[in-house]
Formats: structure tokens, sequence, C-alpha cells
């Protein structure tokens, strides 16, 4: 039995429709690809036929290539180019119907034709940098033929997207239609065809004249300033070569420099993440068919930073919030930081004053807890203390209407302690939120012992309305974000005590790719609560006996150094500037003294790397091995959407794969050695022992408890 083609050519009296139909969103699967060449084929031996539309079905034109099959040893993206050539070439006038998201090939089809009738609402794109990569089907050719080199420049390098009235304002699109696409499409082919106005986008020049003299010097500078995305020099050059160099040279060069970029390590890990976020999605043992509850009213109490944060969050998505806070000044102070965010955003153009003014009016400010009682789901964000933490839950419990999700934002305390306390533990799950909420791109989603499945379900798949990346932990201290983010912190420290700098620590992990390093990270969210995490941790038994742990960063808490916002933590602040802070340096020498660790001057960029990223690693093994985290690429996950890890790394355990498992393991047993191990700091993880032995990847390791 021959599968049906996803694109079939239709007849609507004397014009041809090729209808594309691959859900959801037409992406070009090799058998869409297929069917565009058989249906173009077909359209050639029909000569009464006197125009040709690409109508999509569904929610969206062709939304981008089938990014699965780059992987495919016998990849190839000529057989779609030489489509396009072909289709471009046609003297009968080609017409492309686009609605939706019109991104990547899609565009790249569409810019082929030989015009371009939008819906309104349309957004347009190139996001192919996101993956590492370019334009591979003359994208970086047509679109500057088209939009002008600087506009084409901007689109390709940032991979944003581009609304249907920009798009027009830029000739990427000639026509907006509010009445049914399809009709006006079939009405404009025939128009062109009584005309025989037929434009070509490979026949037109790019206007240089209006550019500045030095305009591509300065965009190869630009580029060459990033050296770890190889791609954004590969656009620059391509842009260069549309503005001056013939169709055919330049479509050469991408084609070379396209295959350059996908074989790159930036390219492989980017995608890796590409498909980490989707498969984050699917929850082991979770039936595909579970029922969610539906949300509408959402409910945050406390009103803090990040329970601002929060707010924001979900007044953005359209939902309505109730802000509960203990008391008026803090929750009038809260309403305020949460305008004033609003406003800067206003004031960058980012956001209109009527959108401002609609999400202000979403959030209802509120002291009474009973105001929650009519809430789908209560998040509470209230400081990160298990006693506090459990009398609210406690609360919640009894104002919380039944079938209704209680939340809890902790950031390391336990799930289950928490859950228990509102007497209706299904109800309660983990949605770690991090700082600034309405900003950051992560939702750590944590499953307690007995949350139901149709809870953990529904805020999985409210995470992408209200614009988050989600990925599932399983209850312990720091749940995978934190727990890893503890050991790189930990090494942070000893490396100080030993001798390195703050600087030196910093700028190791910042060449590595990290946009700040552990010290700066750390003074920037407040060394006390770095140090009172510590010291809870403390206070419930989990720190290992080992008097020297974390005592620089408690040190500086007790000496009221927590970082900018004091002036002074591992760094002394000018404004916001960091430099060195000799009383810190200081301390660590004393420290060092008083614990007994020997200071040496020998500390390399290569061992602070090797010392926070490989023991990160080890510990993400770890988390694997113990069913915390159910895949290895969920762990990146968490690490490039939520901490900084580089992107063009792929998260901790991808860059471990690429660096080899078995020198990841030799190293942990040398910094064994070296330091000595009496606490297991470099006790190397069983699981990643036998996966380095296997020759197997870790971030496509799932837990042993899921298989």
């Amino acid at each position: 039995m021959t599968l049906a083609s996803p694109v079939t050519l239709k007849e609507h009296g004397h014009i041809g429709v090729l209808h594309i139909n691959n859900p959801p969103v037409n992406a070009l699967s090799p058998a869409t690809v297929q069917g565009l060449i058989d249906g173009l084929a077909a359209f050639e031996h029909k000569p009464q036929l006197r125009a040709l539309v690409l109508h999509c079905e569904g929610r969206t034109f062709v939304a981008g290539g089938d990014i699965a099959s780059f992987d495919a040893p016998d990849f190839s993206a000529v057989p779609y180019n030489t489509f396009l050539a072909r289709l471009e070439a046609q003297t009968r006038p080609v017409v492309a119907a686009l609605h939706g998201t019109t991104l990547g090939g899609g565009l790249e089809l569409a810019m082929a034709c030989h015009w371009r009738i939008a819906a309104t609402g349309t957004r347009v794109g190139l996001p192919e940098v996101k993956l590492g990569l370019i334009p591979g089907s003359l994208g970086t050719q047509r679109l500057p033929r088209l939009a002008g080199a600087e506009r084409a420049l901007q689109m390709m390098s940032t991979g944003v997207m581009v609304g249907s009235q920009d798009a027009l304002a830029a000739s990427i699109v000639d026509e907006l239609t509010d009445q049914p696409l399809l009709d006006a499409a079939l009405a404009r082919a025939s128009a062109l065809a009584d005309s025989g106005n037929i434009r070509r986008a490979s026949s037109l020049k790019v206007d240089t004249a209006s550019l500045p003299a030095d305009f591509f010097q300065q965009a190869k500078a630009q580029a060459a300033s990033r050296p770890q995305y190889p791609a954004l020099a590969a656009i620059a050059a391509c842009v260069e070569a549309a503005a001056t160099q013939p169709f055919a040279q330049g479509e050469a060069l991408e084609a070379k420099v396209f295959m350059d970029c996908m074989k790159s390590p930036a390219s492989a890990a980017m995608r890796h993440l590409f498909f980490a976020e989707r498969q984050a999605n699917k929850i082991p043992g979770l039936a595909h068919d579970v029922k969610v509850r539906p949300i509408q009213r959402v409910g945050v109490l406390g009103a803090g930073t990040m329970g601002g944060g929060i707010a924001m969050t979900f007044a953005n998505a359209g939902f309505e919030v109730t802000l509960v806070e203990a008391n008026a000044q803090a929750l009038e102070r809260g309403m305020g930081i949460i305008r004033a965010n609003y406003e800067a955003t206003a004031a960058k153009g980012k956001l209109s004053p009527e959108q401002m003014s609609q999400r202000l009016a979403r959030i209802h400010p509120s002291l009474k807890d009973q105001d929650l009682g009519d809430c789908d789901l209560v998040i509470e964000a209230v400081f990160e203390n298990m006693a506090l933490k459990q009398e609210i839950a406690a609360r919640l419990g009894k104002v919380c209407k039944p079938g209704a999700i209680i939340a809890t934002n902790t950031s390391t305390l336990d799930v289950n302690l928490i859950a228990q306390a509102t007497g209706r533990a299904a109800d309660v799950v983990g949605m770690h939120f991090f700082s600034p909420a309405h900003v950051m791109r992560l939702l750590e989603v944590v499953r307690g012992d007995h949350t139901a499945p149709e809870v953990l379900a529904t805020v999985m798949k409210l995470a992408s309305k209200i614009g988050k990346v989600a990925a599932v932990s399983g209850v312990c201290y720091g749940f995978i974000g934190n727990r890893m983010a503890e050991v790189y912190m930990r090494e942070a420290e000893f490396l100080l005590l030993e001798g390195a700098t703050p600087a030196q620590v910093d700028a190791a992990v910042e060449a590595l790719g990290f946009a700040m390093g552990p010290c700066r990270m750390l003074d920037m969210a407040g060394i006390d609560v770095g140090a009172k995490t510590v010291i809870e941790l403390g206070k419930s038994g989990g720190l290992p006996n080992d008097p020297s742990y974390r005592v620089v960063a408690q040190a500086l808490f007790a000496m009221g150094h927590f970082g900018q916002k004091t002036g002074a933590g591992y760094y002394r602040y000018e404004g916001r500037k960091p430099v060195t802070h000799e009383v810190t340096l200081t301390l660590c020498a004393n420290l060092a003294k008083q614990h007994g660790i020997a200071r040496r001057s020998d500390i390399t960029p290569q061992e602070i790397v090797e010392r926070l990223t490989y023991t990160m690693i080890n510990e993400g093994a770890r988390i694997l091995e113990e069913g915390i985290a159910y895949r290895g690429s969920d762990i990146d996950i968490i690490w490039t959407a939520g901490y900084g890890f580089p992107d063009h790394r792929g998260g901790p355990m991808h860059m471990a794969d690429t660096i080899g498992l078995r020198q990841i393991v030799a190293s942990l047993n040398h910094y064994a050695q070296l330091r000595g191990n009496a606490h297991g700091y470099w006790t190397v993880s069983p699981l990643l022992q036998r996966v380095a032995d296997e020759g197997g990847r870790l971030d496509s390791t799932t837990s042993p408890h899921w298989h």
C-alpha cells in the first residue's frame, strides 16, 4: 500500500493549486519535497492551466524544513533547491498563499514564487541561525534581493519573525488580504496571467547605493566577534555575495557554507537542544489521553520579586491573576515594581500603552487568602523557608477550591513535605520559575511522589501557553538545576581557597561561553540567598562532613557582603562594574589557612573549567541514575534555558559527549588523586562509568528507573 502524497495538484478553473497537507505545521519532509516535485511536473504537463497557486491546509503555510532529516547520511538540499529553480523559472505565474508562520524552507519556497499574498497576521522569518545554520535553499540570495541587504542580514542573523505589515513594507510579501486566502490567491493568479507580469526574485538587484560604505566590513567584523556561532559569519558572507555577485555565484557560496555549518559542533549542539525541548514534554508513564484540568484564573501568593514576576508571566499570557500579599505595604511595593517593569518595557517600544494597561488590569491585588478560592491554579512564592512554606501550604489546602492545583515555587526544598502539609498532595506540584520570572524561559516542574498525572500534564501544557520551556524533575535537594549548581559553586569556592581569584574563575568559565561566571552570578543573585540555602541544607543534615564546605559564601554573608546590592561580595562594585575586592582575597587566604588548604599559583583556566563542569556532569549522571531526571537531554534543557549554559555547547551532558566520556572519567579520577577524595566529591557515578565503557552518550541516556 502506497501512502498518499502530502501534496496534491487540483484544478480550480484555469488555475492549478498545489495543496500541501503535512500536519501539524506542513514541514518539508522528504515526502513533501517529492510531492512538490511531482506536483510541479504534473502542472508542467497541463498547458491549459494559466497559473499556479501554492496553498497549505491547516493552521500555517510551510513552517520550515524537517530538521530530523538533516542527520540522515544521504541528506542533500539539492533536490529541493533544484525544484525551487524550476518553480521560479515557470513562464506561467506562480503565487504563494501565506498564512500562519511561514518560516525557513517555507519562506524560501514562497520567495521562489512570483507573487506572495499573505493573510493579515501572517508572520515570516528565516530562523535557521537558532539551529547554528544558515538558510540553505537560496534564502540568503533571494531575501536580500527582495528586502534589501540590511533587513535581510538582520532577519537572518537574529532569526526573528516579521509581522505581515512589516513584511509588506519590506517587499517580502506583495499583498495582504482579509478575504478567504485561497479565493484571493486564485484571483491574483488570474490577474497575473492576464497581465503576463512575472517577477523573479533571482533576477532582482540588491540596492547597495543606500548602504554605508563599510556596511559589509562591519557586518563581517560583528560576526567574527562571536566565533562560537559560525553561522553568523556565513550569513554575512552570503548577503555580501547576494549584493555583489551574480545569483549563481551566491548560490554556490550558500551551498558550501550551509554544509560547513551543518557539520559544525555548534549546529549539532543547537539541533540537539531543539529536539530536547520537544522530548521534554514526553513524560514516561503518562498516558497520552490524560485529561488536563482547565486553567482560567491563577493565584499567586507573595508579591516579592519572584511572585510579581510570576504574576506578570500569566498576565502577559492573557490570564486573570489574583496577587495576594500579607500586608498592604508589601503589596503596594510589589505592584509598584510590576508597574515599573511594564513601563520600562513600554519605554523600549516593546509594549504599547494599551497593552500595558490591559496587562496591569489583569492583575488583581488582594490582602485576603480567601480571594484565591476561585482560582484554578495557585502558586506560592514566599521565602525559601520550610516552616513558612508548610504553614502557607496548610492554609492553601483549606482555601483553594476542590480540583485547584496548588504549586510551590521552591527552588530547593522538599516538595513532598510541602504537599503533605496541604492535606491534598495529589493536587500539588513544584513550579520552579527562574528570576526574573517574566523573562527567563525555563520552568522546572517538580513531580511529587503523589502528584496526580492530570496535574503534571496540565502544568506541562500550561508552560507552553505562558511561553516557558518546561522539564520535569523528581524530588531531591535543589532538584536538577540547583543540585548541579551546588557542586559547581563548591568547586568555584575551593579554587578560591587554593589561590584562584574570582576574576580568574569567572574568566575561564566565560571563555567557555557562559554569560557570567559563578562569582559574578552569585553576586548578582545575592550571596545572602546562596548562603542561606547552604545554611538551611546544613540544618536538615544535607551537608558533607567537611568544615571547609562553602565557607567563603557563609563568611561573606556574615560580614554583610551580599554582592551587588550591598556594593561588595566576591567583587567590589563601582556602580554595576565588578572590580577586585582585596577584602575577599584576604578572606580566602585566611580561610584556606584556617582549614589547612594549601595555596598555589599554578591554577590554569583548563583546570578551572574541568573542575567546575566535570563535577557538574558527574552530578547530572547521578541525577539520571536516581531517576530524578528522565533523560540526559532534560538536564541539558534546564541548564541552557535556566542557568546560562552556552547553547552552542548543547548543555552539560551534550558537552560531555563531545569531549568524550572516557576523558571525563579520567579527569575526575585525576582530581581525586590530586586533591584527595575524603568526601566523595570526585567519585565517578556508576552510570557515567557504564555509559563511558559502552561508548554511549549521556545526552540520549534515559534513567534506568524509566526503562
